[in-house]
């Protein structure tokens, strides 16, 4: 296993859509533990594969809390197959953009259909915190961030100052 760099805005990969999974091989098996590690690491409840670089539909996911045993879920080729009309509301973060908050509306209750590490093929309803989790990430997927579910005027202030950042890290 190997701590992977996390991709922070404005890196233009974050936008990529991610490519199906053909084949469950050893890279991918290894790729799903250094996401793990990395998620864990970071610290974050859900990474995707893009986030580390690669763009595959693959997603790491652990909703446990800290003093409870880990949580591991593997989504490999996740796809939204219904969401509610009902909407929640929940506060959201990113590891790719870090220590930024913003409330975001998505639909309460979703169902998606997925494989896991073995190849088989599940389907999952999902509400609460795993189905903004399950939304945010396979967003991920699709080159979408939660930002782009805000007002255009807080999205701009918020990656005008992630350029700003990357732009005076570059010039150091």
């Amino acid at each position: 296993m190997a701590l992977r760099d996390i991709l922070i805005l404005p890196d233009k990969r974050l936008r990529l859509v991610s490519e199906p999974v053909k084949k469950i091989d050893t890279d991918v098996k290894k790729l799903v533990e250094d996401m793990f590690e990395t998620m864990y690491d970071a610290p974050g409840i859900g990474l995707a594969a893009i986030q580390v670089g690669v763009a595959r539909r693959i997603i790491t996911m652990d909703l446990s809390k800290k003093d409870e045993d880990k949580e591991r879920r593997v989504f490999i080729n996740p796809e939204i197959v219904w969401s509610s009309d009902e909407k929640d509301v929940h506060e959201e973060g990113c590891l790719s953009i870090p220590e930024y908050y913003e409330d975001v509306e998505r639909p309460a209750q979703v169902r998606v259909k997925y494989l896991d590490l073995h190849g088989r093929e599940h389907a999952l309803e999902a509400s609460g915190l795993l189905a903004i989790c399950l939304q945010h990430e396979i967003d991920h997927t699709n080159g979408v961030l939660f930002i782009d579910h805000i007002s255009k005027l807080k999205r701009d202030r918020i990656t005008k100052k992630f350029s700003k950042a990357a732009k005076r890290a570059v010039e150091g």
